[in-house]
């Protein structure tokens, strides 16, 4: 598409053109205030809002180790775009490059080396870039080979599936070693992420291993490494150490300033000398803003992210407006000087409400309103009916802080549709037993009709070499071959 074909790809309609680049947070809750606010005018074709993103739905990440463990089914932690933005034009796809001075961005879409037409590029009046961020890793040996993350819900359903298969190759193995291995679950990062997955997997993990007759729960080895000297930072000093004490007793391994400097041939190395054979190493050392913004003319911070106002706008670019973790917005309710807000989603959410009004005044020649929100606190899961939470200054372990942390997150994920689904799950798993079974065939659906038709050896059902590789093997890993 040329620059001067506003309105024409990829919808039909004149007028100003409102592009979303991102499907999470930020760029849905953006996109859904703005489609309310502009419903006459997108009927009338006087407005259009596009919204590009890779996935057609949005994750609420705060789900992943529930859905992980089994508590919540993976659909509903992910909100169909098509359904909630349905006055949006939805396009799936990949923004490669922003070009801000033309007001273009190219976009690769799944069409794109299909028909050979090339990348589109949209053309567009205001632009709100929210891709999000990325894993950020560091160049360790052997953790691109064997590292699994954690940020989406198919790393969620696959370390699931993941974790169960060990304990069945421990269940059959004669090799102490390969027992000892598949047993053993190292998880790099305190945050938020590693904390609550790796709670909530040995939960489920534990419970699994009454279904085993020759695996107990002692058997089972979890590792926490984190380089600083505290988890959970954002619940505070005391409920961090409260967690850590937790943790512990539950036999974790809770490891503080340590780093992990290799993991090379399954074998996980820390900075105080320790060696741990491991089929499985989870990342979850932090996220670094998304590629795309490298590839554009807008300005960066240090960091990477979009250098913006207290309106939201990206400074010195008008018409370009960001939020979330691409974004580095400045906190007006911070008492030090230079302070920016907390790439997170209590953050992201209220910007977007914020933001999604700006553009609107902005078109409309209107005033902008300041972004400001002050920080009224945290609360982490540390599996099931255990928690902690540091809000409006008030601190909650325990029962309270977990009843507190599936009722905050209930009232915060988007329609009632998922809403209803999910409260209708935790009732009925408080019911029933949990679910035991890892659907890891999913991964890799086409594996067994290959094997069949190839007329490769094996048994049809069972592992054989026509299997595909699945994240965080190696060529030559026998993770399922063993």
């Amino acid at each position: 598409m040329a620059p001067d074909s506003r309105g024409t790809t990829p919808g039909t309609r004149p007028g100003v053109r409102i592009l979303v680049v991102g499907g999470g947070y930020v760029g849905m809750y953006t996109a859904l205030r703005l489609q309310r606010k502009l419903k006459q005018r997108l009927k009338s074709g006087d407005a259009e809002i596009v919204v590009v993103t890779p996935e057609p739905y949005m994750t609420y990440q705060p789900f992943l180790p529930e859905a992980a463990a089994g508590s919540i089914s993976p659909r509903h932690v992910v909100v169909p775009l098509r359904r909630v933005l349905n006055d949006c034009t939805i396009v799936i796809g990949e923004a490669r490059r922003i070009d801000h001075a033309k007001r273009t961005a190219t976009v690769t879409t799944l069409a794109t080396g299909e028909d050979g037409t090339g990348a589109l590029e949209i053309a567009y009046d205001e632009i709100v870039i929210a891709p999000g961020s990325v894993s950020r890793t560091l160049p360790i040996p052997g953790l691109a080979e064997f590292g699994i993350g954690f940020k989406t819900v198919e790393e969620a359903i696959g370390l699931r599936n993941h974790v169960i298969e060990q304990m069945d190759i421990a269940s059959a193995t004669r090799d102490p070693a390969i027992r000892d291995a598949a047993l053993t679950f190292v998880f790099v990062g305190g945050g938020y992420a590693g904390v609550e997955a790796l709670a909530e997997l040995e939960d489920m993990a534990r419970y699994t291993a009454r279904y085993y007759h020759n695996i107990k729960p002692a058997d089972l080895k979890w590792i926490l490494v984190e380089a600083s000297g505290r988890i959970l930072p954002e619940v505070g000093e005391t409920m961090g150490t409260y967690a850590i004490g937790e943790l512990r007793g539950r036999n974790i391994d809770v490891r503080l300033d340590t780093r992990l400097d290799t993991c090379e041939d399954r074998v996980a190395v820390l900075s105080d000398g320790s060696r741990f054979p491991t089929r499985t190493l989870v990342w979850t050392a932090g996220v670094k803003p998304a590629p795309l913004l490298a590839a554009t003319d807008l300005p960066l911070t240090e960091r990477g992210r979009l250098r913006c106002t207290a309106t939201l706008g990206v400074e010195d670019m008008p018409h370009a407006w960001a939020a979330g973790d691409a974004a580095a917005v400045p906190d007006l309710t911070a008492s030090e000087p230079g302070r920016e807000t907390a790439p997170n989603a209590q953050h992201a959410v209220r910007q977007a409400k914020v933001l999604a009004d700006n553009v609107l005044a902005s078109v409309d020649g209107r005033p902008l309103k300041e972004y400001r929100h002050a920080y009224v606190g945290s609360v982490a899961s540390l599996g099931l009916h255990k928690g902690v939470a540091h809000v409006y200054g008030r601190k909650l372990k325990g029962y309270p802080a977990w009843l507190m942390h599936r009722t905050y997150h209930l009232s915060r994920v988007p329609t009632f549709n998922r809403k209803a689904r999910v409260l209708a799950e935790w009732t009925l798993s408080g019911l029933f037993k949990r679910e035991i079974v890892s659907l890891g065939s999913l991964e890799h659906p086409r594996a067994e009709f290959e094997l069949a038709a190839g007329g490769g050896s094996g048994t049809p059902g069972l592992p054989g070499p026509g299997r595909q590789k699945g994240p965080g093997e190696s060529p030559d890993d026998p993770r399922k071959d063993s």
